[in-house]
């Protein structure tokens, strides 16, 4: 699925019309699959109460066809309207059906719309949609504080915006002070992107998206993807019957250290999950014994240590050889934070000739990185790197709010400087090609947010890799797997308490999901 934004969805619907599929056609669609799914919503919508919150432009248009089909249905709608401007085609519609009308313009002191909200099941937010790009004007801005005022005082009304909920900045996630939060967000035809953006998340609510009836072809001009369930079950390796283990491929991961233990284990168990066929754990020699007595699958390859218990430099010859063996590398979890690790991690990846195995590279690796000036001249192996924000700050030399401004572009602009797929994590996790390419996951998870989450997916790229997927469908396919594997377990435990282990046997749980076609 395509994310878009204002222009790109103007430019879509521009080519729509010119094939065939006129704006009231799509407006049509819109509406009906609005109404359907707010009847969904309320379990059905025969007796129900239903305000219409109507704007001047399409968005209004969206809102009236669903309160024509809404009232068909049997429920009491109320169009409230915000301007005196409006569709007046889809207006009369309703007024051929009886639907009550509330004035925005005689009731400035919104004494209708206050005795109204109380007795109703629910608000349908259609009036601006994509069209605003400005602050809102004054009669809006007082009309949504009450909206605010009486949801905040738990009147029990739910919330539903067409497409973008008003206040909120489609492409740019920038959001109004009196934007209300939304119980669900139906966007139309195609995601915007600054529905994934912050603040702007914060109030979209769950967001679907429904079809309106565009060609096929239309969004061929569009280059940002949202790693949906039909895309990544579309990438996954195939698991034929005559297998054996050496079919889906040999993970080293370069991983651990004294003091992280805990993540060479969770990358090896990650790649397992993931379906790698055998992964071989390199860690410093005081490591790997401890390792090993959580892991009876993986293999061990030893390397020499310092005394603080981090890899030596000297084992980096060792690695490229073990590479050279492999399918793919993961590098970097728990490695530790020293000179050692970085005179380690120059050795084995900075030099010629380069290591031909695709390698996932995370965590210390990426600390390593950003302290070799102009590394990304010298790194000429394939590679997947997984920074976080702060990891991402200091191999841009930048700050952790300027990257958080702008994720989409931030991670865009490393992957093209680098060469490289580069995965920004965090809340709708970003993934960014070398070629322009990029990718959004739809999760937004704070149960995520704890220590060994990002191993895990270190571990599920880097099995990916070695399964013969390209570094970019790997970090897509990767990040989703892990995403919908945290949403699992947030259905079942809550936004707080997820530790890393709990993804690692929900990670076939999803594949198997997903190859199913559910």
């Amino acid at each position: 699925m395509k994310v878009v934004t204002v222009e790109q969805m103007r430019r879509i619907e521009q080519r729509s019309e010119g094939a065939g599929v006129s704006m009231d056609a799509l407006m049509e669609n819109a509406g009906l699959s609005v109404a359907r799914r707010t009847t969904q919503m309320l379990d059905g919508v025969r007796g129900k109460r239903v305000i219409v919150l109507v704007g001047r432009g399409n968005n209004g248009g969206d809102g009236m066809v669903a309160a024509r089909y809404l009232s068909d249905w049997g429920a009491l709608v109320t169009l409230y309207m915000t301007s005196p401007r409006r569709r007046e085609d889809k207006f009369e519609e309703c007024r051929t059906r009886r639907v009550r009308v509330v004035e925005g313009r005689d009731d400035q002191d919104l004494w209708v719309l206050s005795n109204y909200l109380p007795l109703t099941d629910l608000v349908m937010d259609a009036v601006l949609g994509t069209g605003q790009d400005g602050p809102l004007d004054q009669s809006l801005q007082a009309l949504f504080t009450k909206i605010c005022e009486t949801q905040r005082a738990g009147q029990g009304f739910k919330l539903v915006a067409v497409d973008v909920p008003t206040g909120v900045n489609a492409d740019t996630g920038m959001v109004d002070d009196v934007c209300p939060k939304m119980d669900l967000t139906i966007t139309l035809g195609a995601p915007k992107v600054g529905l994934f953006q912050f603040p702007a998340a914060n109030y979209v609510g769950p967001l679907e998206t429904v079809s309106i009836g565009l060609p096929e072809g239309v969004d061929t001009d569009v280059s940002l993807e949202l790693a949906d369930g039909p895309l990544v079950a579309s990438l996954l390796p195939a698991r034929p019957l005559d297998s054996h283990k050496g079919t889906f491929g040999h993970v080293l991961a370069v991983a651990g250290s004294r003091e992280y233990i805990g993540a060479s284990v969770l990358t090896c168990l990650g790649a397992y999950r993931a379906g790698a066929g055998l992964v071989t754990l390199a860690s410093p020699s005081g490591t790997y014994r401890l390792a090993a007595s959580q892991m009876a699958e993986t293999t061990y390859l030893p390397l020499d240590e310092t005394p603080e218990g981090h890899v030596a430099p000297a084992g980096a010859m060792a690695v490229r050889q073990a590479l050279a063996a492999a399918t793919a590398g993961v590098i970097g979890p728990g490695l530790g934070h020293s000179a050692a690790v970085q005179a380690f991690i120059q050795a084995a990846l900075l030099v010629d000739p380069p290591p031909e195995t695709p390698v996932v590279l995370d965590a210390d690796a990426l600390n390593a990185l950003a302290e070799t000036p102009r590394w990304w001249e010298w790194l000429h192996t394939s590679a997947v790197l997984t920074p976080h924000p702060g990891e991402l700050s200091r191999l841009l030399r930048s700050t952790v709010p300027a990257v958080q401004a702008d994720r989409l572009n931030a991670t865009k602009q490393a992957a093209e400087a680098w060469g490289q797929v580069v995965v920004l994590k965090g809340a709708y996790t970003v993934v960014a090609g070398p070629e322009g390419q990029a990718t959004l996951s739809p999760f937004a998870n704070p149960a995520l947010a704890s220590g060994g989450t990002g191993d895990v997916l270190s571990g599920v790229i880097g099995a990916l890799l070695a399964q013969g997927l390209s570094p970019y469908n790997a970090a897509v396919a990767g990040v989703h797997l892990h995403g919908s594997a945290g949403e699992q377990v947030r259905s079942e435990l809550g936004d707080a308490g997820l530790i890393a282990t709990d993804l690692l046997s929900e990670l076939p749980r999803v594949m198997r999901a997903l190859r199913e076609g559910g």
